[in-house]
């Protein structure tokens, strides 16, 4: 009989599994600066609501916080406030610089992790590091202004706020006794050579809905006659929270004997602070309250009534040197739970770590190597815990509300005017809830499929959602991202939904067997699988197809321009933009994003058709309209030219002219690889079972000479004909490879850069007509203010990008077998199959998270304090994209939505081999590559 293993059990009682997420770490880090709280004429966020607004300003559309949790629907918030005794303000919520202060745009000023979490959120860890110093907000704001795109960031870590370990960890824990029922508890430990003053406020707060709407009633918190807080809500439910004696390290925990007690409860209100703020007449108690009363002992800041919409526990204590302190806390529905309420406390949330132990131990049993284990785990946690309340009703946000002042008239011309339709309130899984606050379409997709193998049902959950009357627009087109939903990401919901698919019909298969989970490419039953949400996303997506055959096609020859397509500065000019030459541009990934498109949703029609035999039809159109792609791409209206370069080996973007003149723009970046995405492989098993597919695609095949050389074909006795469907095969596809596995044009020791490196030496310059643009390599941090400055795909490592490659090499594979082989490494006259080519960009990706055998980990960088310090090393950060030469983290730190594959990509899949000769074999060194930094063996193979 398998063990017993609860978290699985409450993930796959789906009548109760909606009630155990009720709550969750929904709040967002940052919800100042965003669009939804711009109620400018002028659509700059950042100066509208900048962070030092932040605690005195109530928010319209969301909450923020540290460390925080709240319901399904935000009324009621759970987070953390500190005060070291030098700060300014109270630590509520993470600092970060805006736009126009960071010298590569928007960016957090913090360290903070997350440790652990449960999809059901029966268990959550965080960590913030609070330095004893105060904060350095200043220092990190003018030196980042100061300093140009060419130099590096000023991070927190180079400010000596942590010198002498002279800062605090803060651990934040989260045990459910119960959907409805949360244990909170605080573990501040000092690092530090001398005893420091902390202050630790746990708050609860109710999102303030009144302020919007004439003569609602409001929500209360007050003292309560059984001990503790009693919360109400008009509209909700009634809650009670205690705040429960504090511990130093290695005391015993027992309710009303303990060492350390609170100083009591503060009230306030959830309100703008109006007087401090725009000199307004105003009166009542303030959102800063507890800022005022702790910092600047403002005793009348606080309600003396004992009541409000805002409250918090306050705890006051001097921690000795190398020594902790613990707060517990617990909030509960006011029909649960016993009297007692800290009852069992410290044994609930042992057992709640053993249980996640568990869950994650099913997932985890094919890596044997512990810091492997670790890694998929904390990117897991960084998965759940941003997830995010999403709230944005774009008609009301124009509108304004009746209790405010009218926004100005420009904002019914300005973004967003034309998805009137939009109206979010749902929990969503998000890029990076502080740099990204809101959600990307096609972040989502890659998202989803982070998430299935841990938590299919809120993959799934997140597909359908984007896909909804709500978010997508009349004309069929996917919302992009909050700050111009009309912008056009890579349409990749079709295969994220078949992958989702895929990988739910193992879980199922897991759920209903009792078995361990199965991590391959085997067929379970077809009882396994959830044919509802495949059918239900189908619809909506050829809806969507549609929008980009209609809107993206300029000439209606299947070849397509897309335009911005999630790749920010990877090209010559802005995409999203009119062209500064006039015309348009035959976009290489555009044209292949579209191919792949076609396929998807074949595939997934030929599946819908094992069951109803109608969606044959659909599959036979979208197999036709991917050979017209195919061939557009090679000979695009007749004339025998196409977006591939024989000569390079490479497909480019072909700029057209308003006289009509077609300019190749010869930048060898991701854009030329995205064709290799475009592969599908049909085996005999299914064609038979599809007579009428099969019979049209051979007609088109025998009567089409000019599209069967698109479908390749081989046939193995007693199993029939398998048909392979791709942009390039043979010839082409070597010839790509060859670029991409060559570490001095694509193959960092990291991965594929977005950016051949062959463009460091010799950078592509497009001149006309007094225009001049240069593309050069650059591996970090961008140079152009391109999108704000902090987007790079000219030459860093993306996850993304990445792991569809590895996705499509595996397809080769399946279809190639051993026989198709491929020089590498580049020169040596060595070759290896396509799938062993996989392997390797995967091995090169994990070990950007691995320690080598100096026990460094590529993604911590130059710090010797993350590298080598006992409470720094083993503490994950999961970034936007990494250094093209050396691997260091880059851009938004808690990207752990798409980087979180890592976690997939860290599980080998069934019958892959590790082969000796590969991982024996070292990549050779980069020319520029910084000295002192090891790309050696990995703590996980053992291997070079």
């Amino acid at each position: 009989m398998p063990a017993s293993n609860p978290e699985l059990d409450r993930m796959n009682d789906l009548a109760e599994l909606p009630s155990w997420r009720r709550w969750g770490p929904y709040l967002s880090d940052r919800q100042w600066s965003t669009v939804r709280e711009d109620y400018s004429g002028t659509g700059d966020p950042w100066a509208y609501f900048p962070f030092w607004h932040a605690h005195r300003r109530a928010y319209r559309w969301g909450e923020d916080g540290l460390a925080g949790l709240s319901d399904d629907q935000q009324y009621l918030c759970l987070g953390l406030a500190l005060w070291n005794g030098q700060d300014p303000i109270l630590k509520e919520r993470l600092f970060g610089l805006p736009n126009e202060d960071g010298n590569h745009g928007e960016d957090v000023k913090e360290l903070y992790y997350h440790l652990d979490a449960t999809p059901t959120h029966s268990y959550l860890k965080f960590l913030y590091k609070y330095p004893q110093r105060a904060f350095p907000y200043e220092p990190l704001q003018q030196e980042n202004k100061r300093r140009s795109r060419y130099e590096p960031e000023y991070e927190l870590l180079d400010t000596g706020a942590f010198d002498d370990n002279r800062y605090f960890d803060v651990f934040v824990e989260y045990a459910k006794v119960g959907p409805r029922d949360i244990l909170m508890r605080v573990t501040a430990h000092n690092r530090g050579p001398d005893a420091a003053e902390l202050h630790v406020l746990p708050q609860l707060w109710f999102r303030n809905t009144w302020a919007w709407k004439p003569d609602q009633p409001r929500p209360a918190i007050m003292h309560s006659s059984h001990g503790g807080l009693k919360l109400f809500h008009p509209e909700w439910d009634a809650y009670r929270f205690w705040a429960g004696g504090a511990t130093r390290s290695n005391d015993t925990f027992h309710e009303g004997v303990p060492s350390l007690t609170r100083l009591g409860y503060l009230f306030t209100d959830n309100e703008t602070n109006s007087p401090a703020l725009f000199n307004s007449p105003a009166e009542g108690y303030f959102k800063d309250a507890f800022h005022e009363y702790v910092i600047r002992q403002n005793k009348g800041a606080v309600s003396p009534e004992g009541t409000g919409t805002k409250a918090a526990a306050h705890y006051q204590f001097s921690v000795p040197a190398g020594e902790s302190v613990t707060v517990r806390c617990r909030l509960r529905h006011a029909s649960d739970g016993p009297d007692d309420p800290f009852v069992n406390f410290d044994q609930i949330f042992a057992d709640r770590i053993a249980e996640a132990d568990t869950y994650f131990a099913a997932f985890q049993k094919d890596i044997p190597d512990e810091d492997a284990r670790r890694v998929q785990r904390q990117a897991v946690a960084g998965l759940i815990w941003t997830k995010q309340f999403y709230q944005y009703d774009t008609y009301r946000w124009l509108k304004g509300d009746a209790a405010t002042i009218t926004p100005p008239e420009q904002r019914w011309y300005a973004r967003n005017s034309d998805w009137q339709h939009f109206k979010a309130s749902d929990i969503l899984s998000m890029p990076d809830k502080w740099e990204y606050p809101w959600f990307a379409g096609w972040d989502s997709a890659f998202h989803a499929v982070a998430f299935a193998p841990f938590d299919p049902e809120f993959a799934k959950d997140q597909l359908l959602l984007l896909c909804r009357e709500w978010y997508m627009h009349p004309n069929g087109q996917l919302p992009a991202y909050e700050w111009n939903f009309s912008d056009a990401n890579p349409p990749v919901h079709a295969w994220a939904a078949w992958r989702v698919f895929q990988i739910d019909r193992k879980y199922r298969h897991m759920a209903r067997t009792g078995g361990h989970v199965q991590h391959g490419d085997h067929e379970e039953d077809a009882c396994d699988a959830d044919w509802d949400f495949l059918e239900r996303v189908f619809h909506k997506l050829m809806i969507n197809f549609t929008w980009w055959v209609n809107r993206k096609d300029a000439q209606g020859r299947n070849v397509f321009q897309g335009g911005f397509l999630g790749l920010d500065n990877i090209g010559v000019f802005d995409r999203s933009h009119p062209l500064p030459t006039g015309g348009f541009i035959n976009q290489a990934d555009g044209t292949a994003w579209m191919a792949m498109y076609a396929l998807n949703l074949m595939r997934i029609a030929l599946e819908l058709a094992t069951r109803n035999p109608v969606y044959e039809d659909i599959a036979i159109k979208f197999f036709e309209h991917f050979l017209g792609i195919a061939k557009a791409m090679t000979d695009m209206a007749g004339k025998g030219v196409g977006l591939w370069d024989e000569e390079d080996g490479f497909y480019y973007d072909e700029l057209t002219l308003p006289d009509g003149r077609v300019e190749r723009l010869k930048v060898r970046s991701m854009v030329g690889l995205i064709p290799l995405y475009a592969v599908e492989v049909l085996e005999p098993e299914l064609l038979a079972r599809m007579p009428n597919f099969a019979n049209r695609m051979r007609w088109v095949l025998d009567n089409r000479a000019d599209l069967a050389g698109l479908v390749s074909r081989w046939f193995e006795p007693g199993r029939g004909e398998r048909r392979l469907l791709s942009l390039l095969r043979g010839h082409r596809m070597k010839k790509l490879l060859a670029r991409v596995l060559d570490e001095n044009e694509f193959l960092s020791p990291f991965g594929v850069r977005g950016l051949s490196r062959y463009h460091h030496d010799q950078p592509y310059t497009f001149r006309m007509s007094g225009h001049s643009v240069t593309v050069g390599y650059v591996p970090g941090d961008s140079d152009t203010g391109m999108f704000g400055g902090n987007s790079n795909w000219r030459g860093p490592v993306w996850f993304p990008v990445n792991f569809l490659i590895i996705e499509s090499l595996q397809k080769f594979h399946h279809y190639y077998g051993t026989d198709f082989k491929i020089e590498f490494p580049v020169g040596s006259g060595k070759e290896i199959t396509v799938q062993e080519a996989g392997v390797e960009i995967t091995r090169r990706l994990t070990r950007l998270f691995l320690r080598d055998v100096n026990g460094h980990r590529p993604c911590f960088g130059k710090y010797d304090k993350l590298q080598d310090d006992p409470h720094f090393r083993d503490y994950l950060l999961f970034h936007e994209f990494f250094h093209g030469d050396h691997g260091a983290g880059l851009g938004a730190n808690h990207q752990t939505g798409w980087t979180a594959l890592v976690a997939k990509l860290l599980v080998p899949r069934r019958g892959e081999k590790l082969y000796d000769e590969l991982l024996a074999a070292e990549p050779a060194p980069i020319q520029g590559q910084p000295a002192g930094v090891s790309v050696g063996t990995s703590a996980r193979t053992g291997q070079h």
